[in-house]
């Protein structure tokens, strides 16, 4: 009876320690969160109060690519899920496809990001309005090149036999992750190329 209640307890214990993982990594994401308010809440006072907003000689941003690179990004999030569902049915082939798709579809806005930054009349320093841009979308960038290499850590991992069978936490908050970095997305692409 005592090796039971023994037995009972070390399972517990490791069910708290995958939770207190999970608990640990959203206080995380919440304190990003708040970073990220906090330049939202700049960007909105300076755009408001800001005369001249604009640089000498730049009437706006094209929107038709970051667009595109939108849509990219935010359809990264449907194939992670996949990916997910896949290792948890134990399909490992069909998760690195999904995990890859993903890594692949990042890289494209991240590349996308690229070619718009060489093209802008502006730069960092051209006044608040460059500041700021280049600021909340080279943090974003950052965090998708944080999400991106993290998906490349679990795709190698994968190749471990065995590796998943204990529990998924890195898969599932990375996942989570990559959601986070989506939605924070959605919220930049409408204050900076929508509300122009």
């Amino acid at each position: 009876m005592n090796s039971s209640l023994s037995h009972n307890a070390g399972h517990e214990h490791s069910h708290d320690e995958e939770g207190n993982k999970m608990f640990g990594f959203i206080v995380f994401l919440l304190s990003e969160s708040v970073i990220f308010l906090s330049f939202f809440a700049g960007y909105i006072v300076y755009k408001t109060t800001t005369p001249n907003w604009l640089p000498v000689g730049v009437e706006g941003l094209e929107v038709k690519d970051p667009a595109i690179n939108t849509v990219v990004l935010v359809a990264s999030s449907f194939v992670i899920y996949f990916a997910e569902l896949a290792l948890k049915r134990e399909n490992l082939r069909l998760f690195r496809i999904f995990l890859s798709a993903t890594m692949a579809m990042g890289s494209y806005f991240l590349v996308g990001q690229a070619i718009e930054w060489s093209h802008l009349e502006f730069g960092f320093t051209s006044g608040v309005y460059g500041g700021m841009f280049y600021l909340l979308t080279g943090f974003h960038g950052l965090h998708v090149f944080t999400g991106i290499l993290l998906q490349f850590i679990i795709l190698v991992r994968s190749l471990i036999p065995g590796n998943y069978d204990t529990g998924h936490f890195g898969v599932n908050a990375t996942s989570l992750f990559w959601h986070f970095v989506d939605v924070i997305w959605i919220i930049l692409f409408i204050l900076i190329y929508i509300w122009q």
